[in-house]
């Protein structure tokens, strides 16, 4: 038990429900054009899951080595930083889960696409290589993306865009302008966790030399970036809404602008990290409520 725990704080569970709004939305817009497979969805789930798993791990490696967990940052303790789990270990770790993800992906490909669309399979294989490729390299290498602030950019890519619309793919095989506008708003909400993250680590990134957005725009601008993140999210939903009009259900997701109008309250009223740190629970979770309710609102009638 003394050594599963340090395990499961290494994996960081509060993340998941974050990690598969994507799915959320590209299986309900799926259903909603009348194309489901029990099968896809699970798989779909288990593999964005251990991704996610996979992305936590490296951090914690990346960060750990390289001196930026340190007693200057807030936040949970990492299995790094507190000794609880070696480098070694951690590193065996990553490898393990490397394999399991490459399993679920190829099990994934074939229930989403059999033998008969190779260029599909072909694709999917690659964005699964991406995918891995985008968790190892956010802090482990010689030259980390999130290091050079480049984070955001591959936030709103893997969390908003490929994950709503390649799990729209795995049903329909095809990209459909639907799901657009909603791979957008959840790429933004994705992007505004990872800022309020790096918004709360200002200063004890710029100590280690770790330079992530928030620590070139400074906390003034990067609370007007996060402004900007929410409250387009916000407009782009309802605008999609609105374009995409069925019933009066299409709007249920107006619900989550609660949480997010008080989170921004928050943030403009946040001066320590403390005061962002207390909020990446609130964000995550409301993204998630967002993403089931919009995609849902589009499956009841």
């Amino acid at each position: 038990m003394k050594k599963i725990r340090p395990w499961l704080s290494a994996m960081r569970l509060r993340t998941l429900p974050l990690s598969v709004s994507g799915i959320i939305l590209g299986t309900c817009f799926a259903y909603y054009n009348g194309k489901f497979n029990w099968w896809v969805l699970a798989l779909a789930i288990l593999t964005t899951i251990s991704l996610q798993i996979l992305s936590n791990l490296a951090n914690d490696y990346g960060d750990g080595i390289k001196g930026t967990d340190n007693e200057d940052r807030l936040g949970p303790k990492r299995a790094i930083q507190s000794g609880s789990i070696s480098p070694e270990e951690m590193l065996e770790a990553i490898k393990t889960n490397i394999v399991i993800i490459i399993i679920l992906t190829i099990c994934l490909i074939w229930a989403a696409f059999g033998p008969t669309n190779f260029l599909f399979l072909l694709l999917f294989v690659a964005l699964g290589g991406l995918s891995v490729y985008a968790a190892l390299n956010y802090t482990m290498g010689d030259s980390p993306y999130g290091y050079r602030a480049l984070g955001d950019i591959f936030v709103f890519i893997f969390f908003g865009l490929l994950s709503t619309i390649g799990s729209y793919v795995l049903y329909v095989h095809t990209v459909d302008h639907l799901v657009i506008l909603p791979a957008i708003a959840l790429g933004l909400l994705s992007v505004g966790v990872l800022n309020l993250n790096n918004m709360r680590d200002i200063e004890s990134d710029k100590k280690v030399g770790k330079i992530t957005l928030a620590v070139k725009l400074g906390l003034k601008r990067s609370k007007t970036y996060h402004y900007v993140l929410i409250g387009g999210a916000m407009l782009i939903a309802l605008i999609f809404s609105l374009l995409y009009y069925v019933e009066p259900f299409n709007f249920l997701f107006l619900i989550s602008y609660v949480p997010f109008s008080l989170h921004l309250l928050k943030i403009k009223k946040a001066k320590e990290a403390k005061d962002f740190d207390s909020q990446l629970k609130v964000l995550a979770l409301s993204t998630f409520l967002f993403s089931l309710l919009l995609g849902i609102g589009y499956i009841l009638y």
